[in-house]
C-alpha cells in the first residue's frame, strides 16, 4: 500500500487566485445534450483556467463530443475510460490527472448545469481570500445566498435530512455535505490521499469531505442556486442513495478502528 504524501501544501499551492493554475474536472456519463455548452460555460467564465472531461464511455457519445471541443481548444481535455467505472472512481480519475500535471487548485462540478459555472469565480476567490483563506471550498445550498427551490418540496426534504444524518455520524458542521460543486488546492487533496479514495459512486463527495475535516483542512462554503437539470436524465436512484448512506456509516466505523 503506497505511504501517504505529506498534508502540507507545497509552495505552489499558496499561489494567488491570478496566478494560480486552475483545473475545472467534470466526470460525465450520457451528457450529450449539455457538455458543449457546459465548456462553453465554464471557458467564458474562467478563461484561464483548463477543463478536463472524465467520461465513463457513454453511449450517446459525449466523449466524441468532447474529442472535438479538445481539438479546436487547448485549454479543454478528454479524459476517456472504458473500465472501472462509476461516478466516484471517475471524479478520483480526474484529480489525479490534474495533480499529476501540477495543478494548483482543482474543480468539480457536474455536468447538467445544477453547478452553474457562475460560481467559479467567487469559489476561486473564496479559496484565496487572505483574510481567512480555505483549502477547500463547497458550492452550497445551505449557507447564505444558496437555495435549493428549484426542487419539489420532497426532494428539498431528503436534502435537509440526508445533510442532518451526515452531520451527526461524521460529527462535523458542513451544511451542505452532500455538494458535489467544490474546489480543492491541491495540497488539500494529496492530505487526504486521493488515490486512495474507495468510493465508486457519488458518495466519494462524503468520503473526500470526511477525510479533508480530519485531516484539518480548512472548509468554506459559497452559497450557490442549485437548479435541476433541464435536459439529460440522471442515473441517480434510490439504490445509489441508500448505497451512500452505509457509506457514511462504514466511514464512521473506519475512523473509529483506526483504519481511515
Amino acid at each position: 500500500m503506497p505511504t501517504s504524501p505529506p498534508p502540507t501544501p507545497p509552495a505552489a499551492d499558496k499561489r494567488s487566485a491570478g496566478t494560480a493554475r486552475v483545473l475545472v474536472t467534470v466526470p460525465t456519463f450520457n451528457e450529450s445534450e449539455n457538455i458543449r455548452d457546459l465548456v462553453a460555460e465554464i471557458r467564458a467564465r474562467l478563461p484561464e483556467a483548463d477543463v478536463l472531461v472524465v467520461d465513463d464511455h457513454s453511449p450517446d457519445g459525449t466523449w466524441r463530443i468532447v474529442e472535438g471541443l479538445a481539438a479546436a481548444d487547448r485549454h479543454v481535455h478528454l479524459l476517456h475510460r472504458e473500465r472501472d467505472k462509476g461516478r466516484g472512481l471517475a471524479g478520483r480519475a480526474g484529480f489525479l490527472w490534474g495533480l499529476e500535471r501540477g495543478y494548483d487548485v482543482l474543480f468539480e462540478m457536474d455536468a447538467d448545469f445544477s453547478h452553474h459555472p457562475r460560481y467559479l469565480a467567487p469559489m476561486l476567490a473564496r479559496l484565496h481570500d487572505a483574510s481567512a483563506p480555505a483549502d477547500l471550498v463547497l458550492g452550497s445550498r445551505g449557507v447564505s445566498g444558496g437555495s435549493d427551490e428549484d426542487r419539489g418540496a420532497l426532494r428539498q426534504l431528503i436534502t435537509v435530512a440526508a445533510n442532518l444524518y451526515i452531520r451527526v455520524v461524521l460529527g462535523i458542521s458542513v451544511r451542505d455535505c452532500n455538494s458535489g460543486f467544490r474546489a480543492w488546492r491541491a495540497g488539500a487533496l494529496r492530505a487526504v490521499a486521493v488515490e486512495r479514495a474507495f468510493s465508486t459512486g457519488p458518495s466519494i463527495v462524503q468520503e473526500l469531505l470526511y477525510k479533508a475535516v480530519r485531516a484539518k483542512q480548512r472548509v468554506a462554503e459559497v452559497g450557490i442556486e442549485f437548479v435541476d437539470r433541464k435536459r439529460g436524465s440522471s442515473t441517480l436512484n434510490m439504490r445509489i442513495l441508500l448505497r451512500g448512506y452505509f457509506t457514511v456509516l462504514k466511514l464512521r466505523w473506519m475512523a473509529l478502528r483506526g483504519r481511515l
